[in-house]
C-alpha cells in the first residue's frame, strides 16, 4: 500500500470510528491523515511483529485529539487487527479517543493534554545520543498546541544539545479549539520563531507526498540541529463541507446526510488500488 492509498483509507477509517463512537475531532484526523501516511508508508522504521524494538523510530503524536488517525494507520501496517478500530472510544476499548500507549502496540507515549510530545521527544531524542543508537523521533504538533510554553522550552533544548535526531512535524491547518489561530494568538511569523530558536525549517504543502517525503529526507540528512516541517493543511481535509469549519473541531458525521455525503465525497477521490473496508457493511 503506497502513502496515497493509506491516506485515503486513515480518512475512511476515521469517517466511520468518529461515527460509530460519536467521538469528535474528525477535522484534525482529516488534516494530518497526509502526514501521518508518508512517515508509516516510506520514513519511519517500524516493526508491527515486534513492536518494541529497540531499534524502531519513535513516533509521538503530540496533537493526541487526533489518536484516530495514528489508530488506523497502526492497524493498516499490521500492529493489530483492523476490525478492532470499531472500537474506537467504546466502554472497555484500548483504543481511547486521545492516543494512549496502555496496551496499544505501536504507541510510544499518551498524548492529550498539549505540549508534552515534543519535550518527551527531545529527551527521546538525547537518550538515542547518549546510547549511540540510531532511531530517529518524529513528534507530530498542533499549532494551536504551539501557545504551549513547554513546546518552546523543548526547542530550546533541542537546538542546545544539537538533537538532529529529532524532527517536529507541525500540522499547520491554522485553526484551533474555537477559533482560527490567528484570533486566538497569533503565530506568525511562525517560521521565523523556529529559525531563531536554531532549528531546520522546512516549510512545506503538508497534503503534497512528494513534498513530505522530500521534507522527511532533507531532516534525515541534517546535521547539528533538529528539524521542524511546518506542514501547511486544510483542517477537515477531503471532505468538502468539514474542511476549515471550525464545528468539525469537536462534531462527528452523523447518521443521515453528514456520513452518507463524507463517505460518497471519499469515495470520488478514492486512488486507485484501494478498497473501502466497511462498503459491504
Amino acid at each position: 500500500m503506497n502513502s496515497e492509498q493509506l491516506a485515503w483509507r486513515i480518512r475512511r477509517h476515521g469517517i466511520e470510528m468518529t461515527h460509530l463512537s460519536g467521538g469528535s475531532h474528525i477535522a484534525s484526523v482529516l488534516s494530518v491523515a497526509d502526514i501521518i501516511a508518508v512517515l508509516y508508508s516510506d520514513i519511519a522504521t517500524v516493526f508491527p511483529d515486534n513492536p518494541s524494538s529497540n531499534e524502531r523510530d519513535r513516533i509521538i503524536l503530540s496533537k493526541g485529539h487526533a489518536g484516530a488517525a495514528i489508530y488506523a494507520a497502526l492497524a493498516e501496517k499490521g500492529f493489530f487487527d483492523i476490525e478492532e478500530l470499531k472500537t474506537h472510544y467504546q466502554n472497555g476499548s484500548r483504543l481511547s479517543g486521545h492516543v494512549s500507549h496502555k496496551g496499544v502496540p505501536g504507541v510510544d507515549f499518551s498524548t492529550g493534554s498539549l505540549g508534552h510530545g515534543l519535550p518527551v521527544g527531545a529527551g527521546m531524542a538525547m537518550a538515542a545520543k547518549k546510547d549511540s543508537k540510531n532511531y530517529k523521533t518524529f513528534v507530530i504538533l498542533g499549532d494551536g498546541e504551539c501557545d504551549e510554553g513547554s513546546v518552546w522550552e523543548a526547542a530550546l533544548v533541542a537546538h542546545h544539545y544539537e538533537l538532529d535526531n529529532l524532527i517536529a512535524v507541525v500540522d499547520h491547518n491554522k485553526m484551533q479549539s474555537l477559533d482560527f489561530c490567528e484570533n486566538t494568538i497569533k503565530l506568525n511569523p511562525f517560521a521565523d520563531k523556529w529559525k531563531t530558536f536554531g532549528w531546520n525549517v522546512l516549510d512545506i504543502d503538508g497534503h503534497d507526498h512528494d513534498a513530505l517525503r522530500d521534507a522527511f529526507e532533507n531532516a534525515l540528512q541534517n546535521k547539528g540541529n533538529p528539524t521542524v516541517i511546518i506542514a501547511n493543511t486544510i483542517k477537515g481535509k477531503g471532505i468538502s463541507f468539514m474542511e476549515n469549519d471550525i464545528l468539525w473541531h469537536y462534531r462527528f458525521p452523523h447518521d443521515g446526510w453528514e456520513y452518507d455525503d463524507a463517505v460518497k465525497e471519499l469515495h470520488d477521490s478514492m486512488p486507485n488500488g484501494v478498497t473501502d473496508p466497511y462498503e459491504n457493511e
